[in-house]
């Protein structure tokens, strides 16, 4: 799944670890996040969008195989 969150944390002025920290998880995993390599729980899914205060489908971009 795709996803805009390095785009949202330059909006915000947010490093990885700032973010990552906000959000209760390790840098490692909003690296992996952000590079696509894993995608989050739905829950974490929406605590990203809510902290950037943006519809979660702004944040994230589902592509059909």
């Amino acid at each position: 799944m795709k996803n805009r969150i390095k785009v949202y944390r330059a909006m915000n002025d947010l490093t990885q670890a700032d973010l990552a920290e906000k959000l209760g998880i390790t840098r490692q995993t909003l690296i992996a996040i952000e590079k696509e390599k894993y995608n989050p729980s739905l829950e974490l899914a929406f605590k990203i969008s809510r902290f950037f205060r943006v519809p979660i489908e702004d944040v994230f971009i589902y592509e059909q195989e």
